[in-house]
């Protein structure tokens, strides 16, 4: 047997929607980073970006459990005691909760030029509304997802 490597030119690329809206953050995540790395496809080869375009909409109505929405984030502003931390509960509540759903997929993807223009693929949304239409995306239901299974 020979093993397999996909090109470029053997990749195909579908666009997907998912909806966030109940999910918990963790196992959206994860289902995320496996489609964009495509990790789902029998022809997957790690150091190819065969991953599928994801939209999330919805980003808002994620779920954490335990207390994890009382985490606080913190980010330095580069100056003398410029130390700054916000809730991830602030985070969702604010003006961009999409940043929750970007920052968890991206925590879960490798730390490589790969992942960063995998992360290029994907886009998020606030609200059930988005401009990706055109592209006639699928539906993946997440919420009927298997816990073990979560590569249907």
């Amino acid at each position: 047997m020979k093993t397999f490597s996909a090109t470029p030119a053997d990749i195909d690329k579908k666009w997907i929607v998912i909806d966030a809206e109940g999910v918990v953050l963790g196992r959206l995540a994860s289902i995320i980073a496996t489609r964009l790395r495509g990790k789902h496809k029998p022809s997957f080869t790690p150091s190819q970006d065969m991953g599928d375009n994801v939209i999330v909409i919805n980003a808002e109505k994620v779920q954490l459990t335990g207390n994890k929405r009382m985490k606080p984030n913190y980010w330095h502003t580069g100056h003398p005691g410029g130390i700054k931390s916000r809730t991830t509960g602030q985070i969702l509540e604010g003006a961009h909760p999409e940043r929750v759903v970007t920052q968890a997929v991206k925590r879960m993807l490798p730390s490589n030029r790969l992942a960063r223009q995998q992360m290029t693929n994907l886009r998020v949304y606030a609200g059930a509304e988005h401009p990706h239409e055109a592209q006639s995306p699928d539906v993946l239901d997440v919420k009927s997802m298997n816990k073990k299974n979560t590569r249907v």
